[in-house]
């Protein structure tokens, strides 16, 4: 949003001022800037096959299209149908219905008592699977695969638990109206780039820049009303006094908004607090508009491939169980950066199963251009253009490589660069260098520390060894003893050099390392002899 002097936020006819919560044209509010927008009315399109390397020939939905089948059903569902009082209550909306009678003063005309309605919201709103369930799920697949597969259909984002995420934004938009009319609330981020887990934060962006383009004709009556923020020195100063306004009004009347917190003064300021009836954690930001192309784009990578969703949702949950990441900020990996790793590895295979960012560009149409603040973030938004890839190396490979490959990877003199999907050179002296995909001159891992890296490498390598030994004796499914995944995720993982060394083995960073040492010594060697055999041959 920017702001230049006295800038004009809105007009509008003063008889329409007055507006009623129930009929605003919600339909209108979640489509992600730069997308085209989706007809809302248009029937849904069956998503892709999930076959490992085959050509899905089915159309796949673009992201302003998911978001808008979301978006459709609460307002069918949620507004018509209690204004009606004809609604149904159904496992897919049982939860948005008591949450939306609730907060916005919708009655139906048989209304459900107050138990079953909280049962509801709390079945909407489903906490991560327990360590004990999540081992037990582990330890019955049959494969590597079946357990990476396993692992994401229990953490992944529910339908309900989406709807609650739209509606709470829906909520916090109704509070923000009252001084920026026709403003939007969208969330970004884990909650719709399909790479959110179950119990995951909310991030919300204040969209302001649709304020002031709407028609100014005149409907009735003789007067417009203006709406206009006075002079100030910068856009930041101007977001952190919008922030500051909403941050208080959400502190005394937002219903359930509790823990409310300004930080102002972060590079992106936002507001954050406690939702208590979804139980979501919510971070409010506004001029924030990359993050949104951001959330797009992982979109299109975790829709381009099954494989890509089930290896970040397995690394991350690593992560987390090795504490290389948390909910407190620091000096730890982030969620956001440990996805960027995984892509370039994708990127990295041969054949290549994920294309580069610079590759989605040049496949982009006129439709699909997009500069932000001086930022190109264009690229090719309908999936169906984009070729699928021909690799078809199964998750049990793909896990130990990763790790296998990042354990040895010189992170002291190379970044990681999903833009072009190969190793460059560090443009300055940070533990770790991941160049953000649009403002290509910050490094989004500039606060992580060189323990916390040492960390990630450590563990890395630990884990690829425990596969490497698994591979040549990997105990049986019906045993209760942890394996695959399973194993990664125990903290004795920590105890691999020990519990080597009893065995009277290499530790486990040895191992990988003479491994990879051996496999490039035996492929220099092949290849001397090939030339050899050239140079000498008739």
């Amino acid at each position: 949003m920017a702001v230049h002097g006295v800038g004009l936020l809105t007009r509008l006819p003063l008889c329409v001022q007055r507006r009623s919560r129930v009929q605003r044209p919600i339909l209108r509010l979640f489509s992600c800037p730069g997308t085209v927008a989706a007809d809302p009315r248009r029937e849904e399109q069956p998503s892709g096959s999930a076959e490992t390397g085959s050509e899905d020939k089915t159309p796949k939905k673009r992201f302003s299209e998911g978001l808008y089948a979301v978006v459709e059903f609460c307002q069918k569902e949620s507004v018509d149908s209690l204004q009606n009082g004809t609604h149904t209550p159904s496992m897919s909306t049982e939860a948005v219905i008591p949450f939306r009678s609730r907060y916005f003063n919708l009655k139906l005309k048989n209304p459900s008592n107050q138990a079953s309605e909280q049962s509801c919201i709390q079945c909407s709103n489903q906490l991560p699977p327990s360590s004990k369930k999540v081992f037990e799920l582990l330890r019955c697949a049959e494969s590597i695969d079946d357990q990476l597969n396993s692992l994401l259909k229990e953490f992944q984002l529910t339908e309900e638990n989406t709807k609650l995420r739209y509606l709470t934004c829906s909520l916090v938009e109704d509070i923000a109206a009252a001084y920026f009319p026709d403003c939007t609330v969208r969330p970004f981020g884990s909650s719709v780039n399909t790479f959110g887990k179950l119990g995951c934060d909310l991030d919300m962006f204040l969209d302001l820049d649709e304020i002031g383009k709407l028609s100014a004709v005149k409907t009735a009556g003789n007067f417009l009303m203006e709406f206009q923020v006075k002079n100030v020195p910068s856009e930041r100063i101007a977001t952190q006094k919008i922030l500051s306004v909403i941050g208080e009004c959400l502190d005394h009347f937002g219903p359930g908004c509790v823990g409310v917190q300004k930080i102002l003064n972060a590079r992106c300021p936002l507001v954050r607090f406690s939702h208590q009836a979804s139980g979501f954690q919510c971070d409010l930001t506004t001029n924030n508009r990359i993050a949104l192309k951001s959330s797009e784009l992982l979109y299109i990578y975790g829709a381009l491939d099954s494989r890509v969703r089930a290896l970040v949702f397995s690394v991350r949950c690593w992560a987390r169980a090795h504490s290389l990441t948390s909910s407190i900020p620091g000096a730890w990996i982030t969620n956001f950066s440990l996805t960027m790793i995984v892509i370039f590895f994708l990127q990295r295979r041969s054949p290549p199963i994920l294309p580069t960012l610079d590759s989605l560009k040049n496949l982009a149409g006129a439709e699909d251009k997009c500069i932000i603040e001086g930022n190109n973030c264009t690229f090719i938004r309908d999936l169906n253009r984009i070729k699928p890839s021909g690799n078809t190396e199964t998750l049990e490979l793909l896990l130990k490589e990763f790790f296998e490959y990042f354990g040895n990877f010189a992170f002291n003199k190379n970044s990681i660069n999903i833009r072009q999907g190969k190793e460059q050179n560090k443009p300055d002296s940070s533990p770790l260098y991941i160049q953000n995909p649009f403002e290509t001159s910050l490094n989004i891992s500039k606060n992580v520390s060189q323990s916390q890296l040492q960390k990630f490498v450590d563990l890395a390598r630990e884990s690829a060894w425990i596969l490497q030994q698994e591979g040549k004796d990997r105990p049986s499914a019906s045993s209760n003893q942890p394996w695959g995944l399973a194993a990664l995720l125990l903290p004795s993982i920590a105890n691999g050099m020990a519990l080597a060394k009893k065995k009277g083995k290499k530790p486990a960073n040895e191992t990988v390392k003479n491994l990879l040492e051996s496999l490039k010594s035996n492929s220099a060697e092949n290849s001397t002899n090939t030339n050899r055999k050239r140079t000498t041959s008739p």
